[in-house]
């Protein structure tokens, strides 16, 4: 299992970002951001610092591999 990187919310949005996902809405810290073609959508919280298993799961949601999203940020 690769080992995941320690980043910010920011940090993840802008990642996101690049591979075509727009926000949506927001609701205090937390940023629905979506894709529209293939469609996927994931909730970011805009925190200092992720939690493993949060960055996991939204790399799971939106249909990436590990590897394929550190090589976005």
């Amino acid at each position: 299992m690769t080992k995941l990187p320690r980043i910010s919310g920011s940090e993840a949005m802008a990642a996101l970002k690049k591979a075509g996902f727009y926000v949506k809405r927001q609701k205090g810290s937390h940023i629905v951001m979506r894709r529209d073609q293939p469609f996927a959508q994931t909730v970011v919280p805009d925190h200092r610092e992720l939690d493993s298993g949060t960055l996991r799961a939204i790399i799971r949601q939106i249909g990436m591999s590990v590897d394929e999203f550190q090589a976005l940020l």
